[in-house]
């Protein structure tokens, strides 16, 4: 007996770990965010660059030490030519090979401002609000070594803290300079690179477990509250009281006195004077830009001065549990990426913000509008013989401006075009029977003034007998009276 064929197998529809699907609402607020990051990052001067998401590995720098191939950190392919090529991990370095092909011609003009946005994407593993893919919206100064450049960059990010509604004392800018560190490892006499890291780790945790918790963590190390222990740099009392001079707010601490022997030390605290001179000439006071010490960022990727933009506010998600938002965005002088496709030093300084986390943040403190955007005024079909006549209908509204669409489901059931119109968010739709066409007019039904009325009318009979929100008018009339029931409603797209 032959055997029955095996029914094919269904594709499984799924999507991969560390991605999202993302709808029409999250898409347009991502827009408005973008729009008004761009009319900042335009109000300074700097200029559109789009380079592509996929680059040599070697421009961005990612390899495995003991691998012939890239690291496991970004995702890579081998090319024909047996060349690799990688997704771009952030939007600098890929700007860094854009202007190590141009430096020195008449196609770049120095020092060269411009601004990027698009995805990024790291091959590491996800987890809340951790993202393979995620979107930045970048500008950088390269060619100007001077610190009135990172100054400006710092002022740029305050005002599109404000631009995006977030008000003086809900954000701060929190500036530092790697040369700082620099002294502070030098004054410690810290050869080792792992030992300096678990100092900058301890240093970086300053916000959250305050003094007492990074001395912990520079000496043995540190427990905490569920009984895990941290080790920590195994310093000791003489070098922690060193480090903690040099991240110490006050104004007033006093400081280790081998930090002033370190020259690279003293040209960074230098260097943050001039910067803090800078912002405060330019009415900047310290609520929105301030010289934090404690601030790390990039170990191998800065070289002068490294900047944070953090939230202060706190909220609640959607199950009610408190959330802190943290850093939204940073950058810092990197004065060393450039100079690997010229061989000669290239200044250069940026700022990156965090499209995808500060949307995130935006939503839930209620500064973005992430209600679903009206749909188009739809045109119902309610002789399936007429079909011309209502795409024309859609034709002229859509010659005026006006969004709209023509029904394409099976049009037998009036009642199921009225319904689909209610699912797409339509603002109005329009009815033309033969009778409406033998006297030249047609029906407009304002869905948004019918919900309104439906939930004070009692019964089906008033319904029908009230018909709310539902009137006549001439097929000459038609754009007129859609743009009268369009501004009652304030409906605007784009």
């Amino acid at each position: 007996m032959a055997e029955k064929p095996k029914k094919p197998q269904k594709l499984k529809a799924r999507l991969p770990r560390g991605l999202e699907d993302r709808d029409p609402a999250a898409i347009r607020a991502t827009r408005e965010m973008v729009e008004k990051i761009r009319a900042v990052y335009e109000l300074y001067g700097f200029e559109p660059v789009e380079t592509p998401a996929m680059e040599y590995t070697d421009a961005l720098g990612k390899f495995l030490p003991d691998q012939d191939r890239p690291n496991e950190g970004v995702f890579s392919f081998q090319d024909d030519d047996e060349q690799w090529i990688s997704l771009r991990y952030d939007l600098t370095a890929p700007l860094a090979r854009y202007v190590g092909e141009r430096y020195g011609t008449d196609s770049l003009v120095l020092p060269y401002r411009s601004y990027r946005v698009g995805y990024v994407f790291r091959n590491e593993k996800p987890g809340p609000g951790r993202f393979r893919q995620f979107m930045q919206f970048d500008a950088d100064t390269v060619g100007s070594a001077t610190p009135a450049a990172d100054a400006e960059i710092c002022m740029m990010a305050a005002d599109t803290m404000e631009a995006l509604g977030i008000a003086r004392g809900s954000y701060v800018v929190k500036v530092n300079n790697r040369k700082v560190l620099d002294g502070v490892r030098d004054a410690l006499g810290v050869v080792d690179d792992g030992q300096w890291l678990t100092i900058m780790r301890a240093i970086d945790k300053l916000d959250r477990l305050g003094l007492d918790g990074v001395r912990q963590l520079l000496g043995a190390g540190r427990k905490d509250e569920s009984g895990d222990f941290t080790k920590g740099a195994g310093l000791k009392d003489d070098d922690i009281a060193l480090v903690v001079s040099a991240i110490e707010q006050s104004k007033d601490a006093p400081i280790d006195p081998r930090l002033g022997a370190s020259v690279v030390g003293q040209q960074g605290r230098d260097e943050l004077d001039q910067i803090s001179k800078l912002v405060t000439a330019a009415g900047y006071s310290e609520d929105r830009i301030k010289i934090d010490p404690s601030v790390v960022r990039g170990l191998e990727y800065y070289t002068g001065p490294v900047y944070e933009v953090e939230l202060l506010l706190d909220t609640k998600d959607e199950k009610g549990r408190p959330v802190r938002f943290g850093s939204v965005g940073g950058g810092g002088r990197y004065d060393g990426l450039v100079s690997r496709f010229r061989g000669e030093p290239v200044p250069a300084t940026g700022f990156s913000i965090g499209v995808s986390r500060l949307q995130a943040a935006l939503t839930l403190l209620g500064k973005l509008d992430t209600r679903p955007e009206v749909g188009p005024v739809v045109v119902t079909v309610f002789d399936r013989d007429r079909v011309a006549d209502y795409q024309r209908m859609v034709a002229v509204l859509r010659n005026e401006g006006i969004r709209a669409e023509l029904y394409l489901g099976n049009p037998k059931n009036m009642g199921n075009q009225l319904k689909y119109a209610d699912r797409r968010n339509a603002p109005c739709v329009i009815i033309q029977g033969s009778d409406e066409k033998a006297r030249g007019e047609v029906q407009i039904k304002d869905l948004i003034e019918g919900a309104k009325a439906a939930a004070a009318i009692a019964s089906n009979q008033e319904w029908r007998e009230t018909r709310p929100a539902q009137f006549s008018c001439t097929e000459a009339d038609i754009v007129a009276k859609v743009r009268d029931v369009l501004a009652r409603h304030d409906v605007k797209w784009g």
